[in-house]
């Protein structure tokens, strides 16, 4: 469990520090933007979608380093793959973070992601960690609608 938490941390400090995929993408044809008043994280996520790929993504904002590590890992982890397997791993995230699902997440597929397991036990920061993952979840529906976590 402590090498879980170092894990925890030391993705979490590194995304956050050097987030991948950040700035406005030129190219994007959907974009979203949510906000968490608890916390005060802004995200806007860009996505480039081809037919049902996702070719490109990156977000911009500003926030708590989980929020900003979350939006991170996840331009990282869904870049490449299909607008439904990247809803599958907002559900897989999700259920990760919240501790919601009856099933033990597969980590081993989670990939980085699996980190954020670590979120669970802060309960006020899960809105942190799905913040970027509700604002893309909105870009890919083409949603203009702001997100929020409230």
């Amino acid at each position: 469990m402590s090498d879980m938490r170092e894990l925890y941390q030391d993705v979490i400090l590194d995304h956050h520090k050097h987030p991948r995929n950040f700035g406005r993408l030129a190219n994007a044809n959907r974009r979203a933007e949510g906000f968490n008043p608890l916390c005060g994280d802004r995200v806007t996520v860009y996505a480039h979608i081809d037919g049902s790929a996702i070719r490109d993504l990156s977000f911009e904002g500003s926030g708590c380093a989980i929020c900003m590590a979350s939006a991170s890992v996840m331009t990282d982890s869904l870049m490449g793959k299909s607008v439904d397997e990247a809803d599958r791993l907002f559900v897989e995230f999700h259920d990760l973070v919240t501790g919601e699902s009856a099933q033990t997440p597969d980590l081993d597929a989670l990939g980085k992601l699996a980190v954020f397991m670590g979120v669970r036990e802060f309960p006020v920061r899960v809105k942190c960690a799905t913040l970027p993952w509700h604002a893309l979840r909105a870009a890919l529906k083409d949603s203009e609608k702001a997100v929020t976590t409230e």
